[in-house]
């Protein structure tokens, strides 16, 4: 790659509310003087990606700050169907802060991930409307209802593909940067989670104590039935800390299977497990989290000299 400007990949990895960390690290790459050629995003990294290459950025981040705890039960419309969540009202907020374009038309070439249910095979969505392939990716099973997509329904890219490494280096990237969102989580989603409860958790993966004190009528009177509550560590796990515990194991396995067979150049590992799957309120700490995470990244690379100022827009 010597004697040639290297075209730089970024992959940024799926992680539900954790997934703010990537506005930290991405804040920590401008600081840096690295400027990636080509963004792709599995599930939250598609959403954030999507908000760095439509030149909203900022207004993104400004949005992800202010939101607090009820803004999340408004945004994600909580109801019964395809998914515990519908997710229209967060789609109308997002394209609020970046309006309707379609990715071909983008200041960079960006990609997302998302899963044919049927097929069980990951697809990349290259081209259409941004926001409809940001929706595409997003749609955790379970959480967030599929969305139809040429014939075929799709879900959350993170059941393929966590960290988009591939999809990077098929549309061209020379060197890799990866943001991995789950690397500490295994394990965390059963415990005794009281000493957390100052922030607010039901447990570290699961709910936020405010949707257990909502009136069941918000949740379709149905809702409000699956969500245990725990009272020690010998009780059995709720719903939700099942499902947030079962996505982390894989998207875990995952994730190590395939960086090992296509390692990225340089990965960073935010540390998130205190940030549970919905806690969309607490982006301040996500996003330092993942600005310290690249730090520390950059400070243990011998890539960075090389990297500042290499690339162009």
């Amino acid at each position: 790659m010597a004697g040639r400007r290297l075209k730089i990949g970024l992959a940024l990895g799926s992680g539900a509310a954790r997934g703010w960390a990537h506005i930290g690290v991405i804040r920590a790459l401008e600081d840096a003087g690295i400027k990636p050629d080509v963004v792709v995003g599995s599930s939250i990294g598609a959403l954030v990606g999507a908000g760095y290459v439509s030149d909203s950025f900022d207004r993104m981040e400004e949005w992800a700050r202010g939101i607090r705890t009820w803004d999340v039960m408004r945004l994600l419309d909580v109801r019964l169907g395809g998914g515990l969540i519908e997710g229209d009202n967060l789609m109308r907020s997002l394209k609020k802060q970046m309006g309707p374009i379609d990715i071909e038309d983008l200041s960079l070439p960006f990609a997302a991930v998302a899963t044919d249910l049927e097929a069980g095979r990951e697809v990349w969505l290259r081209e259409g409307s941004l926001l409809d392939a940001v929706r595409a990716s997003i749609a955790v099973p379970g959480l967030m209802s599929p969305v139809r997509h040429e014939e075929r329904w799709l879900v959350d890219g993170g059941l393929t593909d966590p960290v988009p490494v591939s999809l990077c280096r098929a549309m061209g990237a020379d060197v890799v940067i990866a943001v991995n969102l789950n690397s500490d989580l295994v394990g965390r989603h059963v415990r005794d989670l009281r000493g957390a409860a100052h922030h607010g958790i039901d447990g570290e993966g699961g709910l936020p104590e405010w949707v257990e004190g909502v009136d069941e009528r918000w949740l379709d009177g149905r809702l409000g039935k699956w969500l245990e509550k725990r009272s020690n560590g010998a009780e059995p796990p709720g719903m939700l800390d099942v499902m947030a515990g079962s996505i982390n194991i894989m998207q875990d396995r995952i994730t190590r299977s395939r960086m090992a067979g296509d390692p990225p150049e340089l990965l960073i590992s935010p540390k998130l497990s205190q940030i549970g799957l919905l806690e969309f309120e607490r982006a301040a700490e996500s996003i330092q989290c993942g600005r310290d995470a690249a730090e520390r990244a950059f400070k243990g690379s011998d890539l960075l000299p090389e990297l500042s100022g290499e690339s162009s827009r």
